[in-house]
């Protein structure tokens, strides 16, 4: 009985898995439909999900119409940017939260967790103020700094458990063979903290690549604005969509993060068992 308990359940558990992946497939896939399919289909009544004569006109369309490449290149920077400044900042001082616990680091990490909750608008005016005061207002340096002082602290609680699983008789046995602390974190934590450093990263550059909000604040001029800021350029003055362009600039945009996670995560994976083992 308890056989074909623990059965139905893993194949309940399977089915609701299965219903989860279409439902997150079915935005993706529409949108994929949606950009390879010519105008008289995207105005029809009978809508189908596979195109019947697929085209690329969308596509030359959408780079005839907004400068895509130039708002990715500044997207690409932006993002590789800020997830390299979180992750260099992040490392060194989530492994002092780790190893130093006392009612400040506690403080810390609660702050951590409670300044993910804060909403976008309250603090775009005293943001806008101090960077307009660092003149860095539309400037791809201000935006960079936004990015990495938002992902810093989910950054920082997320590398705080991995260093904490990092056995500190390895950092002893350094110690006592007479490495610094630096050197400490460099040769035998920061390898080990591996897989995590690298999801941190990949989550900074994905949130970054992603992000609209203060892009749209802080950038004015055309030339340094985001891939999420032009897609809005698809939309008309009474806020009709160029359906077609639009449905291929965004499946474009979404490649790279798609990409890079397809490339990482292996790594991410493997790196679980390989920061283990002594050369």
């Amino acid at each position: 009985m308890s056989l074909r308990t623990s059965r139905s359940a893993r194949t309940g558990q399977y089915a609701a898995l299965l219903c989860y992946l279409v439902f997150l497939a079915f935005p993706f896939l529409w949108l994929i439909s949606t950009a390879f399919k010519p105008a008289r289909e995207l105005g029809s009544l009978h809508p189908t999900w596979i195109p019947g004569d697929p085209t690329l006109d969308n596509f030359r369309q959408a780079f005839d119409e907004q400068p895509l490449l130039r708002a990715a290149a500044n997207s690409l920077t932006a993002a590789l940017c800020a997830a390299l400044i979180a992750v260099v900042i992040a490392t060194p001082m989530a492994y002092v939260m780790a190893r130093h616990r006392s009612r400040l680091s506690a403080a810390a990490t609660g702050w951590v967790v409670i300044s993910q909750a804060f909403p976008f608008v309250l603090v775009i005016i005293p943001l806008f103020l101090v960077l307009k005061h660092l003149h860095l207002i539309n400037s791809l340096w201000g935006l960079i700094l936004v990015y990495v002082v938002w992902s810093l602290p989910f950054a920082l609680w997320m590398l705080a458990g991995y260093a904490r699983a990092v056995p500190p008789e390895l950092e002893e046995a350094a110690a006592v063979d007479g490495a610094g602390k630096g050197r400490i974190i460099l040769s035998v934590v920061a390898p080990l903290m591996a897989p995590g450093i690298v999801a941190t990263g990949l989550f900074a550059f994905i949130t970054a690549w992603n992000e609209f909000f203060f892009a749209l604040v802080l950038l004015k001029t055309p030339e340094k604005q985001t891939l999420p800021v032009v897609l809005t350029h698809f939309l008309g003055a009474e806020g009709v969509a160029d359906l077609g362009p639009l449905a291929a600039a965004a499946f474009l945009a979404t490649l790279p993060s798609l990409v890079l996670f397809a490339v990482i995560q292996k790594r991410i994976t493997g790196g679980l068992t390989a920061g283990a083992v002594k050369h």
